[in-house]
């Protein structure tokens, strides 16, 4: 566990610097009798479902000075006890608060319109970013933000950086909440991944803002605007 990261062969190799006659074979069966499994990328989330619907990366060089100019989406594979589930994000590029999330047990793009259709209801962004993944290369999607008068940015091929914002919100997820918790079905992970979000949003000191927390800043800032 304080290497959740090794796969069998590097425990292979760890086991044998500190003295332990062992093989990777034997290594191999240990870690699956004892349902340990290394932490690194699972399926690849972002592959397109037709380079017609692909769209400009609209971000380069753009300051980003206020909340909802830009929103951040993309979807990750969080790991149970038994089975994973897919979780879906929007962040505030600009004051990095979640502002809304939704898990499912499949890939099925209705989750993510949905969890879209909810967050337009209560405000809009003026850019939305995502990957090139076949939830956002897809007519339903592209439809969608065409009616809410949402500008369509996407990363390009292959550059991960250009949805960094998004990406570091994952990792800071992942490695302070599902990796420090053993969640065993999806009653368990959704209340985990509450709990977290109240936390993250109105708790968590977040550097690049000043020590400020993302709701406070949010909402700050939309206020500042309106006066």
């Amino acid at each position: 566990m304080k290497h959740p990261y090794f796969g069998y062969r590097r425990m292979t190799r760890f086991l044998r610097d500190q003295g332990f006659k062992i093989n990777r074979k034997r290594v191999r069966r240990l870690m699956q009798i004892m349902g340990l499994e290394a932490i690194y990328p699972k399926p690849n989330l972002s592959k397109r479902l037709h380079a017609k619907y692909t769209r400009p990366y609209l971000l380069r060089g753009l300051t980003i000075d206020r909340p909802n100019q830009v929103w951040g989406i993309d979807i990750t594979y969080l790991r149970m006890g038994k089975g994973f589930m897919y979780l879906f994000n929007i962040i505030d590029w600009y004051s990095r608060k979640v502002i809304d999330y939704e898990l499912s047990s499949t890939l099925e793009k209705g989750f993510v319109l949905k969890c879209l259709r909810r967050a337009f209801s209560r405000c809009k962004p003026e850019i939305m970013n995502s990957d090139q993944g076949s939830h956002f290369t897809n007519a339903d999607y592209l439809e969608l933000l065409e009616k809410e008068g949402v500008k369509v940015s996407m990363d390009g091929k292959g550059r991960a950086t250009d949805n960094s914002r998004t990406e570091r919100y994952f990792r800071s997820l992942k490695y302070e909440c599902i990796y420090l918790n053993e969640f065993k079905d999806p009653r368990a992970l959704r209340n985990g991944i509450a709990r977290y979000v109240q936390f993250y949003n109105q708790e968590r000191p977040h550097q690049s803002l000043n020590e400020a927390k993302p709701d406070q800043f949010y909402a700050h800032s939309v206020e500042k605007i309106a006066s």
